[in-house]
């Protein structure tokens, strides 16, 4: 596999990167939550999701990525938490705002003005009381083409097809195999350099959570009390990806549009839960 960037889209080289900000623990392996630190979970997801949905029902045409950076900062910090993201590695915002062709890791910027018929990607976390919460939406800005709506509407639904197969006793392959199914019958490609991660103490955790069948990641067992951040990332052309002179900016090679979702989930006995859920609000 390939792997391009550290970031908020675990590839496999990011648990092996120094300079992790003071409060990212340096424990390793799979850790299953107890019920104490799950309700802190749910707590530390109950911002992002509220973050989220705020910044969808706020975002219009002439906003600046830097303007909707200002409001989850503002927002995270008013609930009691920190931003997951900022200084994480050296990234210098609270969000990922990334438009159209970006892929994910974009820096926001006051010069980067939001217009009608984008497609923008916002990912953020939140940290409270040793925990954290990520998630991610893409958010059609006005009327989209046809195209960019089916782009977007296919990779939530990957999301959820690969939600579904949540559950103790299942495999990270189940996953996998439900989201690339969903995505390639439906003409679109997965990027296979980024995964999505284990989630708690640590923004990024073990395992990597792939999606896309593989040999070259360990198939691990899902156990009651596992978080998981899932997150496709579909392009409607080209797979390959390339990274911007910022070193952090994801953006496909062709300039093909990429959407993404992510939740971050508990795996039960008997299925799931979605922490980061916006219905529930």
């Amino acid at each position: 596999m390939k792997a391009t960037a550290t970031g908020f889209c675990m590839n496999i080289l990011t648990k092996l990167l120094p300079h992790q900000p003071p409060r990212i623990s340096r424990k390793r392996g799979i850790e299953l939550k107890s019920p104490p630190e799950l309700e802190i979970m749910r707590h530390a997801s109950r911002i992002v999701a509220t973050v989220l949905k705020e910044i969808s029902e706020q975002v219009q045409p002439g906003m600046t990525t830097a303007d909707l950076d200002a409001l989850a900062e503002q927002r995270i910090r008013e609930m009691g938490a920190t931003p997951s993201f900022k200084n994480y590695h050296g990234f210098p915002a609270s969000i990922c705002a990334s438009l159209n062709d970006e892929v994910v890791h974009g820096i926001p910027s006051r010069k980067k003005v939001i217009r009608r018929g984008d497609l923008l990607k916002v990912d953020t976390g939140a940290y409270y009381e040793g925990f954290h919460g990520d998630s991610c939406i893409t958010i059609a800005v006005g009327e989209v083409t046809l195209a960019a709506a089916k782009l977007m509407r296919v990779a939530e639904e990957a999301l959820y097809k690969g939600i579904e197969q949540v559950k103790a006793g299942r495999m990270l392959l189940d996953i996998a195999a439900a989201v690339q199914d969903h995505t390639e019958a439906n003409g679109f490609k997965i990027v296979e350099e980024f995964t999505g991660h284990g989630v708690g103490r640590n923004l990024h955790e073990e395992p990597a959570v792939f999606n896309f069948r593989t040999h070259e990641l360990p198939n691990v067992r899902l156990k009651a009390g596992m978080t998981l951040a899932i997150e496709p990332i579909l392009n409607a052309g080209s797979r390959l990806t390339r990274t911007l002179s910022d070193r952090w900016t994801v953006v496909t090679v062709d300039r093909a549009l990429s959407a993404q979702f992510e939740h971050t989930v508990l795996v039960t006995e008997d299925g799931y839960e979605i922490l980061t859920d916006r219905s529930r609000l």
